[in-house]
């Protein structure tokens, strides 16, 4: 049986980095008495997934774990035994069973929701910023630096009273850092960047809804972002065990 875990991320854990953070969930999976599946071998380990490893500093309200049990209890029960084995700064959100054939969330993680909270009233320019067609970096790669557009890369942004909303294309093919978008906005109003002049914090992990992905027919007309239906959260993608959760 599968399941995917939705847990947050939050205070002094988010300077844990993702190694630890996925030893820790070992640990409190045992703790919590999760039937957990383990790999065949001289090695056995735990059968377990993240659908994207998140930037050390940064905080997240939607973290995905998927996972193999030989049995399982109620969405409620599991969820209770794991915030019971948790730390101040972890908590789970939600425990979903997905279907046999469900793809494990780190191969579809499509797309994700960023909200950066400023420390100081940078956020005005940041209209004009996105209203330029093309948004040309220069990203460092093993071997050499390539110019990147990032603006298609951009899904959607709307400004705040407190702060930027962003989703952004995360995963294998396309991956897009919300640093990497706010140290190029920094640069355009003539600025340093500062990380610290923000906090960053992940909302939610997205794949496509039913397949699709950004067609022209996809892209509202009015704001050129993509529509928001061609998403789904990963967590929609599970169902509840026992009815509640």
């Amino acid at each position: 049986m599968k399941l995917r875990i939705k847990f947050a991320k939050s205070g002094c854990m988010k300077f844990i980095g993702h190694l630890d953070i996925m030893r820790y969930f070992q640990k409190a999976i045992r703790r919590a008495g999760i039937d957990i599946a383990y790999s065949e071998g001289f090695s056995p380990h735990q059968i377990m997934s993240f659908a994207a490893p998140l930037g050390v500093g940064l905080e997240s309200e939607g973290e995905y774990l998927d996972i193999q049990v030989h049995s399982a209890s109620s969405s409620r029960q599991m969820a209770k035994a794991l915030n019971q084995a948790m730390t101040e700064g972890m908590k789970v959100r939600s425990v979903r069973r997905l279907p046999e054939d469900g793809k494990n969330a780190m191969s579809i993680v499509a797309a994700a929701d960023y909200f950066v909270r400023f420390y100081g009233d940078c956020s005005q320019e940041f209209d004009a910023f996105m209203a330029r067609k093309e948004i040309s970096v220069v990203k460092k790669t093993k071997k050499n630096e390539v110019m990147l557009d990032i603006r298609p890369l951009i899904y959607d942004f709307r400004r705040e009273e407190s702060g930027i909303f962003l989703k952004l294309a995360t995963g294998s093919v396309n991956n897009l850092k919300p640093e990497l978008v706010m140290e190029t906005f920094f640069s355009w109003i003539g600025k340093e960047w500062d990380p610290f002049c923000c906090q960053v914090c992940r909302l939610d992990l997205y794949a496509w809804a039913d397949g699709r992905k950004p067609e022209e027919d996809a892209v509202s007309e009015e704001s050129g972002a993509v529509l928001a239906d061609c998403f789904i959260s990963l967590e929609e993608l599970g169902e509840v065990i026992g009815g509640v959760e």
